[in-house]
């Protein structure tokens, strides 16, 4: 069975939603009293782990929820004005014309993705977008959308821009490709050992031309 759905994270792949977020996680800072990010601190920051990132800003694991909801609210205000990665909406077409099922799973909730798809011209590229309240609750809802699209993990493809997305992947068995250009930085990703990592969104066809081949 050939390679038949895609399926992106959305914030740091599709969405360069970086700056927003600093700025939200800043506004939430004074009222939970964690620290603030500055510009000058991203690098640093991209070079951490979750783990790693919540305890180095003075996070608890059990605000994460709260923080999440809050954050995906204010989100919202802002979501249709923010910027898509360069070189991304060119790809997607390409990927159309070849018959693959393109879908998101991510985070941010499924309202903020659908008004960002909107706005950009670009919902008719997606079959699904599916959320995850969890920042780590990735891979079972990777197992549903092989069940929902009856194929087994190896012929679902990942894109994502975190650590993290590299481990809900190994979990359920779904090959990645892991894009530089997010959060976490080249030599991170490439730790952790992703099945392709990518700098630039037209090296997506490359990377998924491989990796079809590599099914026959």
């Amino acid at each position: 069975m050939p390679l038949r759905t895609i399926v992106f994270d959305f914030d740091g792949t599709i969405a360069d939603t970086m700056e927003e977020g600093r700025n939200i996680l800043n506004h939430l800072s004074s009222e939970y009293g964690f620290k603030e990010v500055e510009k000058e601190h991203i690098p640093s920051l991209r070079e951490m782990q979750l783990n790693e990132l919540l305890k180095h800003l003075g996070i608890s694991k059990l605000l994460v929820p709260v923080l999440i909801s809050k954050g995906t609210r204010l989100l919202k205000e802002r979501i249709a004005s923010l910027p898509l990665i360069e070189g991304i909406g060119e790809i997607l077409p390409l990927l159309r014309e070849q018959e693959i099922h393109c879908g998101i799973l991510t985070s941010n909730s499924e309202e903020n993705v659908n008004l960002f798809l909107k706005s950009h011209g670009l919902e008719e590229h997606f079959s699904f977008v599916s959320s995850t309240s969890k920042l780590t609750g990735k891979a079972k809802h990777l197992r549903s959308i092989c069940r929902t699209f009856s194929c087994q993990p190896e012929h679902l493809l990942y894109v994502g821009d975190e650590v993290r997305d590299i481990k809900a992947c190994k979990r359920a068995g779904v090959p990645i490709i892991s894009v530089s250009w997010g959060f976490n930085a080249k030599q991170v990703l490439a730790s952790s050992a992703p099945d392709y990592l990518i700098d630039d969104p037209a090296e997506l066809i490359t990377a998924i031309h491989d990796y079809r081949n590599s099914l026959m």
